[in-house]
């Protein structure tokens, strides 16, 4: 295949998919084609795409790609869903951060560090799909382990948990200054 008819198959696979493609689900689909010859193929696609002045743009988020709507039209997209976003309590919020900074991360260490029992917002976040249990830590109860999923990262418009802001960065922002 020339590189035009990789880059509509991609676009095609890539719009058709509920959640960030990568460039190995890719590959599995188009076979034949090596996987840096894929990556070009995506990436002249974002270059593209990221010239247009389109409502929408192709983003790597959560270790793939996904075509993502820009923000200025929220409020129009809102009006047509006629559906609140999910909100996370402060609580859930808190959680989710210690979860993310922290992970791999025990239910007892996430107690140690919010000072509450953290049970219920656990289920709420593993309902969500933002969190998930990771294996067992290896000792007396074999106590679960969390980490958070690829619905975080999408979520959050992440490429990887690595773009997280470092403590350093949240302190900038005028705030307090962060805890543990």
């Amino acid at each position: 295949m020339n590189t035009d008819e990789i880059k509509a198959v991609i676009e095609s696979l890539i719009f058709v998919s509920e959640n960030a493609l990568s460039v190995d689900e890719i590959k599995k689909v188009l076979e034949g084609e090596e996987k840096s010859r894929l990556k070009q193929a995506l990436d002249e696609l974002v270059a593209e795409y990221g010239q247009m002045d389109r409502s929408f743009s192709l983003q790597e988020v959560a270790g793939g790609y996904q075509f993502r709507t820009k923000p200025k039209f929220a409020s129009w997209i809102k009006k047509l869903n006629r559906t609140r976003p999910t909100r996370l309590t402060q609580p859930a919020l808190e959680t989710l951060a210690i979860i993310a900074y922290k992970q791999p991360i025990l239910r007892s260490e996430i107690e140690r560090i919010r000072g509450v029992d953290t049970g219920g917002v656990i289920n709420t976040l593993l309902l969500r799909k933002l969190i998930k249990i990771m294996g067992r830590k290896d000792g007396p109860g074999r106590p679960l382990i969390y980490g958070t999923t690829q619905e975080f990262l999408e979520t959050f418009g992440l490429k990887n948990i690595s773009e997280l802001p470092t403590l350093r960065e949240l302190k900038g922002l005028g705030g307090e200054e962060p805890e543990e």
